[in-house]
């Protein structure tokens, strides 16, 4: 089984409240193959919702405490963060997931990059909450492009 951001499947759970629906994804999902998540949904917060991003480092800085989550209107929305990132990794846990395949830049499923906290779009290198505690657990998590590259590369899927 692999997890899905579930925003790729065409679920509308962005901040905005909408969607980066991508075919592919919303296939792997009707055939069995994948589950989406929303981890700042499974967090308790609401869709629309003011943009975030962490401040003080990556996902995994706020994981150990050094880090926050904020939104645009100085809101600290670390714990909503966390508490999304230990959901989805016990749908994780529960369904066997040995990959996910989550949204680049996100403050939760970002992967290598996210945005540098400041809401400027800037893009440093990190990972969001969600994807430093899957890494954590041993949990191979690609982004929403790297993982298209390597599908149409090898059509494993």
């Amino acid at each position: 089984m692999i997890l899905i951001s579930a925003c790729l499947c065409g679920i509308n759970c962005k901040y905005n409240g909408k969607n980066n629906l991508h075919p592919f994804f919303m296939e792997l999902v009707k055939q069995g193959k994948a589950l989406p998540v929303c981890p700042e949904q499974l967090g308790g917060l609401p869709t629309p919702r003011d943009p975030a991003e962490i401040s003080g480092g990556d996902g995994l800085n706020v994981l150990q405490g050094k880090g926050q989550v904020i939104s645009k209107v100085d809101q600290d929305l670390t714990d909503n963060f966390i508490r999304g990132a230990y959901e989805t990794m016990q749908i994780a846990k529960n369904t066997g997931a040995s990959c996910a395949v989550l949204k680049s830049r996100s403050p939760s499923c970002g992967v290598d990059e996210i945005y540098d906290g400041n809401f400027s779009g800037k893009v440093i290198s990190g990972d969001g909450v969600t994807t430093a505690l899957l890494k954590q657990y041993g949990i191979k998590v690609l982004s929403d492009k790297l993982f298209l590259e390597e599908v149409l590369e090898n059509e494993s899927y």
